[in-house]
């Protein structure tokens, strides 16, 4: 709980680090033309657009989900989008 509450008060640059140093990236797909980067960490998901889909860039946009409910709803909106 503690670090779903803390991250939310990080820097985006220091969420980025933690993602990096504590995150499990669980994978990547195609959206609007940009690669979105998703990443589990203890107890909450963080999906990251970054500039030139390059992981070593600044984000573009961070989403972060704080339940798995909450992950299988976007990801059920995002799926019926894609069709």
């Amino acid at each position: 709980m503690f670090h779903k509450l803390a991250f939310k008060y990080y820097s985006e640059s220091r969420k980025i680090a933690f993602l990096r140093e504590e995150g499990i990236m669980l994978g990547a797909r195609q959206r609007h033309g940009h690669k979105v980067y998703l990443y589990m960490l203890k107890d909450f998901f963080v999906e990251v657009i970054y500039e030139k889909d390059d992981i070593d860039l600044e984000p573009i946009k961070l989403e972060t989900f704080t339940s798995l409910d909450n992950l299988n709803a976007y990801l059920e909106k995002e799926f019926k989008t894609a069709f």
